[in-house]
């Protein structure tokens, strides 16, 4: 069985008094906490009902209105732990107040993964919450949508610290009636050097302000800032000490979200399993998926928190006796179940944080048994692996979909059996007769008869399938001290591509992160489409898409990288290597460098209770020309990069790929 034994020690106003409580299960309920009811709605609606241990050593400490300095590891939900008393003290005002369309609650986070994420949690957990709105702010975007969406007003803005200063510098956010900060993995942030940003945002926001700032890891420089800044916090450290049998195997598929049902179908259809547990995040969920799966031919049944216990009891006294095969069930509702014959834990939903995931596949791997726990997965989510292979202290396999061609062969080879049974026990000759007539009277030969019998009798699920998409692989790279791929020698040019060359080299003290994430921000490109990075003495030469659009020519040749305008062009042709002196140089995605999102899968807007703009739209990438960001590039994990008008900057040094947000689009990782 895991065990889960998380340490929390809270820090009282007297460093030297402490409390440390140990323990599995935390007994305090979200409902025990005082937390506004709307704001309690909103957390069941998501399946929470108990609170991780950073949840319920902090949430108490902000209701009461104190500052917090909380160290916790990312996948411990610490997202819900400042976002839900940030909530409640904002609807406590509202009622006294009246509504109000003013910014009261500003969260900086490093990257612009993390800042939508952290933007849809607020947005779920504010649901109930009426005429609210949360808006992401970030670098790399259109400022049309973020500027009228602060136009019409957002009581909660999350953002990054570049694109958060650009739009205090123009005026469009205002933090006059700011209540409530929050720095979310400040470590992060300083390593990525914005440091600088962060206090000159914090010299613009009231004094009287509540701020909670969260980091893994607390460096001289933040425990400066939290000095500086923050009054008479409270320290809140957690730290899981969490680890799985070594019964249990890991794997997880990465599966698109309209093609998890059938993913789940044919993982079934290949596992050789006894019994399983399939852990989906709503009450509701359990009843839907459970439907369908019994639609297709499973011993499924469901049960959640609304189930009456006499209910609850006799399904999963079903599953031990084999009459169910398929438990759906929520997190909450599994807690303490224990039977022998799960072989297989499946996370259809990803699980509110780490603990929540070890608590799922303690289920199975029971009493020396062997188990397995599959957890499906989007190309979004894939960078939560870190957290809970750190969490089990084990690795986490990737299996692959089953094949159309493995799935229609097992249902064949099935089919043929069900032929064979029926012929060797059942008396079919008044159906043979059936047969004899048809043929005769319409001339169709019995194959064909038999073939369309076979149609009828698959009903609403086809016999055969076809294969699903796939998703994209995730790929951890190898990286070397400063954070980018192995560089090796120079290669050729890629199918397509062509060389660059920008105005600024080492004489700038540019650096090839500095360069990745203007070029991706500015130029809407990803970083697979940035080939290799040769910066000499005074210029740089870049390997980028041959056919540029005007509008990227145009965005790239206004761009600036440690204030100087880059004047992007072709090169004409590749100087000496002599010339070179030793630069650095980046070889590009394609051979190990550096790795980061894509940036035209994001929308803009507001979130009005839920994401209020699309994802599939395209309109993550720069827009227009004239305005600049002196955004960090936080969204790829770089910083150095200024705006006109903000003032000449030195691009910031050791700035590293980020690992991307922790949190699903619930807000728990």
């Amino acid at each position: 069985m895991p065990e889960n034994l998380p340490e929390t020690t809270t820090a009282t106003s007297n460093p030297d008094v402490s409390v440390k409580t140990e323990s599995e299960e935390h007994e305090v309920r979200f409902a025990d906490m005082g937390i506004d009811s709307r704001v309690l709605a909103a957390l069941s609606d998501v399946g929470y009902e108990k609170p991780s241990a950073i949840q319920a050593a902090t949430i108490p400490v902000l209701l009461e209105g104190r500052d917090v300095v909380g160290l916790a590891q990312t996948g411990t939900g610490k997202t819900a732990a400042f976002a839900v008393p940030a909530l409640s003290r904002m609807a406590d005002l509202m009622a006294i107040n009246g509504p109000s369309k003013a910014t009261q609650i500003l969260v900086l986070a490093p990257t612009r993964e993390l800042a939508l994420q952290v933007a849809e949690a607020f947005s779920s957990y504010a649901a109930h919450l009426d005429e609210f709105t949360v808006l992401p702010v970030y670098g790399g975007s259109a400022y049309g949508p973020q500027l009228a969406g602060l136009r019409r007003g957002a009581q909660v803005v999350v953002g990054t610290p570049g694109r958060v200063i650009d739009h205090l510098s123009k005026g469009s956010l205002d933090l006059s009636n700011l209540q409530y900060l929050v720095l979310d993995e400040a470590d992060e942030m300083l390593r990525m050097g914005f440091a600088e940003d962060v206090e000159q945002i914090l010299s613009q926001t009231p004094e009287d302000k509540q701020v909670a700032l969260f980091s893994a890891t607390m460096p001289s420089a933040i425990r400066r800032i939290a000095k500086k800044y923050l009054n008479n916090p409270a320290e809140i450290s957690v730290k899981s000490k969490t680890t799985t049998g070594e019964n249990t195997r890991q794997r997880y598929l990465q599966v698109m979200g309209p093609h998890k049902l059938d993913a789940l179908t044919r993982v079934l259809e290949v596992e050789e399993f006894d019994g399983v547990i399939a852990f989906v995040r709503t009450k509701m969920a359990t009843e839907e998926l459970a439907d369908k799966l019994k639609a297709r031919g499973f011993l499924a049944a469901a049960i959640n928190g609304d189930i009456p216990q006499q209910q609850r009891e006799r399904t999963i006294e079903a599953l031990r006796d084999g009459k169910i095969d398929v438990l759906v069930a929520t997190d909450v509702a599994a807690r303490g179940l224990d039977v022998e014959r799960i072989s297989h834990v499946i996370n259809y939903d990803i699980p509110h944080d780490t603990e929540s995931y070890v608590h799922r596949i303690g289920r199975t791997g029971r009493a020396g048994r062997s188990g397995d726990a599959i957890l499906f997965m989007t190309p979004r989510e894939k960078y939560l692996l870190r957290s809970i292979e750190k969490a089990t202290r084990q690795p986490v396999e990737q299996m692959h979909l089953p094949s159309a061609e493995t799935i229609n062969g097992l249902r064949l080879g099935k089919f043929a059996d069900k032929i064979t049974d029926t012929l060797s026990s059942k008396d079919v000759s008044k159906f043979r007769d059936l047969i004899s007539r048809y043929e005769e009277e319409h001339d169709v030969p019995a194959a064909e008869i038999a073939a369309a019998l076979a149609v009828m009798a698959q009903g609403g699920q086809p016999l055969l399938v076809n294969d699903l998409p796939a998703a994209p692989e995730y790929q951890q790279r190898e990286r070397s001290k400063d954070g980018f791929g192995s560089r090796g020698p120079t290669r050729t040019l890629t199918e397509g591509n062509a060389t660059y060359r920008i105005a600024v080299g080492r004489r700038q003290r540019v650096m090839p992160g500095s360069i990745v994430g203007a070029i991706a921000n500015e130029g809407g490109l990803t970083s697979a489409q940035i080939g290799g990075i040769d910066i000499r003495s005074d210029h740089t030469l870049v390997e980028l898409p041959a056919e540029l659009s005007a509008d990227q020519l145009r965005a790239l040749s206004r761009t600036r990288i440690g204030g100087e305008l880059i004047h992007l062009e072709l090169d004409k042709g590749r100087s000496p290597r002599s010339e070179r002196e030793g630069g650095g140089g980046y070889k590009g995605r394609s051979q190990g460098g550096y790795q980061g999102g894509d940036r035209n899968d994001r929308g803009q807007g507001g979130f009005k209770k839920k994401y209020d703009g699309d994802r599939s739209s395209g309109q993550g990438g720069y827009q227009g020309g004239g305005e600049r960001s002196h955004n960090r590039t936080s969204e790829s994990g770089y910083a150095g990069h200024t705006s006109n008008g903000a003032g000449d900057r030195k691009p910031r040094h050791g700035a590293k790929e980020t690992g991307a947000a922790d949190f699903n689009r619930k807000g728990k990782w």
